[in-house]
């Protein structure tokens, strides 16, 4: 019994030493970044209802946390959306407009501090698994942008002879388009011909990566930026997932990611630091909508990826942070990965950035505290083209004239093989989103002031940034070449 008794005292004594060290220390950091998932594809959300499945490990991190339900990406699609998280900068301001790809030789500049470089001023370990999309070139790579560890793969993993696009020609004229998909550690190639039975097991082993990460670095800060590949098509999900879901492949693959945060949060309480972690749940754009029953819902909100419109650019967001971020709190005021950085900077000690960035430090929204309101008076929303397209103040919402494209209700994909889009048309709307979250109805003439204010910020940001590829501004930064 003494033997028994010791041995408790002594696993005591061993976790309180864990935990004082940890509280000696500055904060882990963990950012899940989810790829093309929807405002509605996870539990907090509303995925039972309208997909029909659940996401068990994601509903107990917002009733352990808080839920953003006005939490906004840099942009509607990929690339520009990883920048704006990882620099705290609008993309534009980086020179970044569209997605990068297997013949691109351009990417995120080496100049510009990432979250990585930031706290690797204050020695944190830093690791990146997952997809990158900032750049393939050797200079672009995670190891070159701040990170000590990368596994996973450079960009999209539909970049690949196995694109719908093309698997009815033949495999030599694939490869001019899209040749074979590699998978990095570090900056080498350790598979230079991703297959389909490699993206199956992806998710798993980016999971098994990220824990091995923290059982190695438990005893010192570390920062994990875990870009899930998934949901993005082609879904792929392994055989202990599959067919598990009333949701179909989609839902699998969602619940796989959802096992993956249970495996972060496990680790984090078998090593006690769990309560010295900021772990953020995000995705980087609205569902790709013509891919149909292999795409999520952004109900109820307007259109999805690729559009100005919030099911472009507005995305579910959890924060966990045990005995910081109170539980089972909702922030409806507006935020972004942009703020990120900005955040984590704060709580870590590190300087933030000798350059100019956009977002801000919403610690006052993450701790709910009285009266917090969004920093962010203006949030401003631009294309592929490095276009000014819409802004939001606010509850306000103004969108320019402009076109986009539209999926029907009732036209749906099967199997993977994405359906056309419709084209639409708006003119300059304005939409309040506190009454009309699905933007149908434009209120334009009815606050010809409001609408007027917000054409006035945008004109300040339009000589700041410039509006297009040709009109730069004055303080657009070079992209990486």
């Amino acid at each position: 019994m003494r033997h028994v008794a010791f041995t408790t005292l002594l696993a005591f004594l061993l976790a309180a030493a864990a935990t004082a060290r940890a509280a000696d220390r500055p904060p882990n950091v963990i950012i899940v970044f989810c790829d093309d998932m929807g405002y509605a594809d996870i539990g907090p959300f509303g995925s039972k209802k309208i997909h029909g499945y659940t996401t068990p490990h994601l509903d107990r991190m917002a009733e352990e946390g808080m839920t953003f339900t006005d939490f906004y990406v840099g942009r509607s699609f990929c690339t520009p959306s990883r920048a704006a998280l990882l620099t705290g900068c609008i993309p534009t301001r980086v020179g970044i407009g569209g997605n990068f790809g297997p013949h691109s030789t351009t990417g995120l500049h080496p100049d510009e501090m990432t979250i990585a470089d930031l706290l690797k001023q204050k020695n944190y370990a830093t690791g990146c698994f997952g997809k990158w999309h900032l750049g393939h070139k050797e200079k672009f790579l995670p190891p070159n942008q701040g990170f000590d560890e990368y596994f996973g793969i450079p960009y999209s993993n539909d970049m690949w002879p196995f694109h719908p696009g093309v698997r009815h020609l033949p495999m030599e004229q694939r490869i001019k388009r899209w040749p074979h998909l590699p998978l990095y550690e570090g900056t080498k190639i350790i598979n230079p011909q991703v297959m389909p039975k490699d993206q199956v097991g992806l998710t798993t082993k980016l999971t098994e990566r990220a824990v091995q990460f923290i059982n190695k670095n438990k005893d010192k800060p570390f920062f994990i930026y875990l870009p899930n590949p998934q949901p993005h098509v082609p879904l792929f999900v392994s055989d202990k997932f599959k067919d598990k879901t009333k949701g179909g492949l989609f839902g699998d693959v969602i619940n796989e990611i959802d096992w993956q945060v249970g495996q972060l949060i496990a680790a984090l309480k078998k090593h006690n630091i769990d309560e010295h972690t900021l772990l953020v749940f995000t995705s980087d754009n609205g569902p790709w909508m013509s891919y149909g029953e292999h795409a999520g819902s952004a109900k109820p909100l307007r259109e999805g990826k690729g559009t100005n419109f919030e099911g472009g650019f507005r995305v579910p967001c959890v924060m966990r942070w045990p005995g910081k971020i109170p539980a089972g709190k909702v922030c409806k005021e507006v935020a972004g990965t942009i703020d990120l950085l900005p955040t984590i900077a704060r709580h870590s000690g590190a300087p933030l950035p000798k350059k100019k960035i956009d977002g801000k430090d919403i610690t006052a929204l993450m701790f709910a505290e009285m009266n917090a309101k969004s920093p962010h008076e203006v949030f401003y929303h631009y294309d592929g083209g490095n276009r000014l397209m819409a802004l939001r103040s606010g509850k306000w919402k103004l969108m320019f004239a402009q076109g986009y494209r539209s999926m029907p209700e009732g036209r749906v994909a099967k199997n993977g093989i994405p359906v056309k889009y419709d084209r639409g048309n708006i003119p300059l709307s304005l939409f309040n989103l506190e009454t009309d979250i699905g933007e149908t109805t434009n209120v334009a003439d009815q606050y010809p002031e409001v609408v007027t204010k917000l054409q006035k910020y945008a004109a300040a940001m339009r000589k700041e940034l410039g509006d297009g590829n040709k009109n730069v501004g004055t303080e657009r930064r070079p992209i990486g070449r």
